[in-house]
């Protein structure tokens, strides 16, 4: 199914980062004036907004468009609401050992289910390639690509269980253990959506 062009600014923008009228011209294949209409339309609905940048030297101002909070909204979030609400409860009623229980639960199920979808890599940069394209299944928006140093890079643009690792930072120490235990590597967390920034990114080096 073809696309609208504001959904792929969404997605050029939750993958991309913050981009210029020109570049989505370009990235969708039209005029920068059919962008800027584009992205004021979308602007009108609250889903992207500019942010002036300076440049360097005597250079005119920049104009960079980025997502909103409703802008990132569009993207799954895993019933964020009910599933903050349902561990809130869960500490409550059965105490933070409950919680802890569900997650190393989760996390052996998700580790047999990854090194079963793995078995066939022989080398590490093919599990992390599979390895992106099972979390990218899973609504992650994952990437991955080897580095000038040999090291690789594995990026989440989304996170659809934001809210429940919002309210247990533990879900995000469980994810990170199981990459390591997955890939066979070491794998240090770079960047962090719960720590503000725009993406969860992950370097990995041979162990």
């Amino acid at each position: 199914m073809r696309q609208s062009p504001a959904n792929r600014i969404l997605i050029l923008m939750k993958t991309e980062g913050p981009q210029l009228a020109a570049a989505i011209g370009d990235a969708l294949g039209i005029s920068g004036e059919a962008a800027r209409q584009q992205l004021a339309k979308m602007a009108e609905e609250g889903l992207v907004e500019p942010i002036t940048v300076a440049t360097a030297g005597r250079g005119r101002p920049r104009q960079l468009w980025h997502l909103t909070a409703a802008g990132n909204r569009q993207f799954p979030d895993g019933h964020a609401e009910l599933t903050a609400n349902l561990l809130g409860t869960l500490v409550e009623q059965l105490g933070s050992e409950a919680l802890d229980t569900v997650i190393s639960a989760r996390e052996a199920e998700t580790l047999t289910r990854y090194r079963q979808e793995l078995e066939r890599a022989d080398d590490l940069a093919t599990r992390i390639e599979a390895l992106a394209a099972i979390r990218t299944r899973e609504g992650y928006m994952a990437d991955s690509w080897k580095q000038a140093d040999g090291s690789f890079m594995l990026v989440e643009n989304h996170c659809p269980i934001c809210a429940a690792a919002t309210v247990c930072a533990g879900f995000c120490r469980s994810e990170l253990e199981t990459f390591r235990a997955v890939l066979g590597a070491r794998v240090e967390r770079s960047e962090h959506i719960l720590a503000g920034a725009r993406r969860c990114a992950y370097r990995i080096t041979p162990d």
